[in-house]
C-alpha cells in the first residue's frame, strides 16, 4: 500500500484526536529517519524529546532485544532485576530517596499529586498558565491551557489553581492554608520553551519549605539531559520534594517515574497507589542502557557544547520574522512574529522534522547525540526557508 492508502486507514478507523504530519516513518539511524517512500529527514523533534539517543542506538537496541528474549512482563507482584538495578542507579544520581515506576508523564504527575495530597492532608494544587502536565482528568486540571481544559470543565476536579508562569507574586497570592503542592516545569516545553528567571524556582522552594507545601518539579520533557544537566532543576540549584519524569527515560520505550524524598514518600503505604505495567523488566532494561550510555559517551558534554552552538547560530539569523531565541541545552525555541505551522510543513518538505508549539514557537528537541555538522545542515535550510 502507498502512503495515502495507509493514511486513509487512520481516517477510516482511528478516533480522531491527532493532526499528524503526512509521512509514515519506517526506520532510523542516529539523527536521521526514513519514511516508507525512501525520503530521509533530519529529526529535530526526537518523538517529542523522547529519543534521546537517536534511532537504532546499538546499546539500547541490544538491551531491549536481550531482555525481550528473557522476560517482557511479570506485573508488580514480583521483583525483577532490571527494575531494582535501575532504581539504585537513578536515585543515587539525584537528591531524592525513593522511586515509583509509571508508564507515562501524565501517570507520573497524577501519582505525584496524589502523594502530595496524602502527605499534607490538604486539597489544593497550584500550577502555572501555559504549563502542560498531561491529559488525564487530574493532570488536565493542572495544565494551564484553557483550550485543553474547556471541553472537559465538567469533569475536572476542584482545587487546581493556575497562575502566571515566572511570576512569583502571582504564586504567593494563590498560596493559602489549603495548598498541598506547587507543580511547575523548570522550563516550559509545550508553553513555548519558556525559561524562568534564575531565582524563580528558588523562591518557590522557599515558599514550600516555609508553609509545608510539597514542591513538585515536572521533568517529563526537561529531564534526562535535555537541558544540559541530568535534570533541569539542577540548573536552578533547588531540591524539590517530588520529581516526575518520562519521555527520555527509556530512550523510546514508554516509561515514567516519580522520585520523592523519604519524608514525603513515606505518606504512601501499600494499597495507596499501584501499577500493572510500571517498572517492567523490558522498559527498565532500556532505561539502564540509556543511563549507561549517558555515562560512557559523555552525553551531557555534547548537549552543552552543541546546544550552545545551536542557539548561537540561531541568533545569527537576521530575520524580521524572528522575535526571540531561547532555551537551554538541546531544548530550544525560535519565536516568530507570525504563526509557525507553515514553516513546519516547509521544513518537512526540505527534509527536516520539527514542531510548532504555542502557535508561533518553532520547537527543536533533537536527539542528544546530534553533531555540529548536523546543526549546520539544519541552520542552512532554516535560513533559506525563513
Amino acid at each position: 500500500m502507498n502512503t495515502q492508502d495507509l493514511i486513509k486507514i487512520e481516517d477510516d478507523y482511528f478516533i480522531n484526536t491527532f493532526t499528524r504530519q503526512p509521512v509514515i516513518l519506517d526506520h532510523g539511524e542516529g539523527v536521521k529517519v526514513t519514511d516508507i517512500d525512501g525520503n530521509e529527514y533530519l529529526d529535530m523533534f526526537a518523538g517529542i524529546a523522547v529519543n534521546c539517543l537517536g534511532h537504532n542506538h546499538p546499546k539500547l537496541v541490544s538491551a531491549i532485544q536481550n531482555q525481550a528474549s528473557k522476560l517482557i512482563h511479570i506485573s508488580s507482584i514480583y521483583y525483577n532485576e532490571p527494575a531494582l538495578t535501575y532504581a539504585k542507579k537513578l536515585v543515587d544520581k539525584t537528591s531524592f530517596d525513593r522511586i515509583f515506576y509509571a508508564n507515562s508523564g501524565a501517570e507520573a504527575n497524577e501519582g505525584a499529586i496524589k502523594l502530595a495530597i496524602k502527605y499534607t492532608g490538604k486539597s489544593e494544587v497550584i500550577s502555572t498558565i501555559e504549563s502542560f502536565h498531561g491529559r488525564t482528568s487530574m493532570t488536565l486540571a493542572a495544565t494551564g491551557h484553557e483550550d485543553y481544559q474547556e471541553p472537559f470543565k465538567a469533569i475536572l476536579p476542584n482545587g487546581f489553581i493556575n497562575v502566571e508562569y515566572n511570576n512569583i507574586d502571582a504564586l504567593k497570592e494563590a498560596v493559602n492554608e489549603n495548598t498541598a503542592a506547587i507543580i511547575v516545569e523548570p522550563i516550559q516545553g509545550e508553553g513555548g520553551v519558556n525559561v524562568p528567571d534564575i531565582e524563580y524556582l528558588k523562591e518557590i522552594e522557599k515558599i514550600c519549605h516555609e508553609k509545608n507545601i510539597v514542591f513538585i518539579v515536572d521533568e517529563v520533557q526537561t529531564g534526562f539531559g535535555r537541558c544540559g544537566t541530568l535534570f533541569a532543576h539542577e540548573l536552578f540549584d533547588v531540591k524539590p520534594d517530588i520529581m516526575t519524569m518520562a519521555k527520555g527515560i527509556g530512550g523510546g520505550v514508554p516509561m515514567g517515574a516519580i522520585l520523592a524524598t523519604e519524608k514525603v514518600a513515606s505518606a504512601f503505604v501499600p494499597g495507596d497507589h499501584g501499577t500493572t505495567f510500571g517498572g517492567g523488566p523490558l522498559v527498565c532494561a532500556a532505561a539502564n542502557a540509556v543511563l549507561d550510555v549517558f555515562d560512557e559517551d559523555n552525553i551531557l558534554d555534547n548537549v552543552n557544547e552543541v546546544g550552545e552552538y545551536f542557539i548561537s547560530e540561531l541568533k545569527k539569523l537576521d530575520k524580521d520574522i524572528i522575535a526571540d531565541v531561547r532555551g537551554k541545552g538541546l531544548m530550544v525555541g525560535l519565536e516568530l512574529t507570525k504563526p509557525g505551522a507553515e514553516y513546519v510543513d516547509k521544513l518537512r518538505q526540505a527534509g527536516f522534522l520539527i514542531n510548532c508549539t504555542a502557535g508561533n514557537v518553532l520547537r527543536f528537541v533533537p536527539p542528544l547525540i546530534i553533531t555540529k555538522s548536523e546543526i549546520d545542515e539544519f541552520i542552512k535550510a532554516l535560513d533559506e526557508i525563513l
